[in-house]
């Protein structure tokens, strides 16, 4: 288990969380900062002095709160991390539910873990922090396998037209109109019912509700 940590949290609540599961680790050696400049300072010190923190538990987003930052949230902190301490571990903590933005703090970021700030969340950290543990990244199952659906199906513009007018209120019967219009093809009601039929049979939906909401969590309506 680790030995050194660092957790980068404005929020006491959210601190509590990430307490209560590293004491039940016996994480001895931890610190706690409110800022993200503050977190790097950190990081460059304990590794001038050869002891560098194993770990780092960041969230994304960070209030301000009036003090000066050149770091302005935890994507800016994993940046500063990352070339500072390569193979640091990095465990991000936070409310964020869109998965596309979820995928791309893995793939672009290189972030090692997610969990999301809800219910049952010490559990998740646990996992977290067990999987890490044993060279694994982690992502809770069901974000998982929103992201695997994600990475299946590439939206077209015009996907997304349909998606957004629906998201609106727009009945799907209107939308022909919609796109006559702003003379975007193909407008027919039967063009768009079987786009729309074709979107949910590939990403297992039922209803345009889901489909919506979905698109939504991606982050792209």
């Amino acid at each position: 288990m680790f030995k050194k940590v660092l957790i980068a949290e404005d929020h006491e609540s959210a601190n509590l969380s990430v307490r209560k599961t590293l004491d039940e680790f016996g994480v001895k050696e931890r610190e706690y900062v409110y800022y993200c400049d503050d977190a790097l300072m950190h990081l460059k010190q304990a590794l001038a002095e050869g002891n560098p923190y194993e770990l780092l538990i960041t969230d994304i987003f960070f209030e301000e709160d009036g003090r000066a930052q050149d770091l302005k949230g935890g994507i800016d902190l994993i940046k500063a991390a990352k070339a500072l301490q390569p193979h640091i571990l990095v465990l991000v903590f936070s409310a964020e539910s869109k998965v596309g933005f979820i995928d791309q703090l893995f793939k672009e970021m290189g972030i090692n873990a997610y969990v999301r700030k809800a219910r049952r969340d010490v559990e998740e950290l646990k996992n977290a922090l067990t999987h890490l543990a044993n060279d694994k990244q982690y992502l809770n199952p069901a974000l998982r396998q929103s992201i695997k659906k994600q990475n299946t199906y590439e939206f077209s513009d015009y996907d997304i037209i349909l998606i957004s007018q629906l998201s609106q209120g727009m009945l799907q019967k209107d939308i022909p109109y919609y796109l006559e219009k702003n003379e975007i093809k193909p407008y027919g009601l039967s063009s768009v019912e079987k786009r729309l039929n074709f979107m949910k049979a590939t990403l297992g939906f039922s209803k345009n509700e889901q489909l919506i909401a979905f698109c939504k969590d991606l982050g792209i309506i």
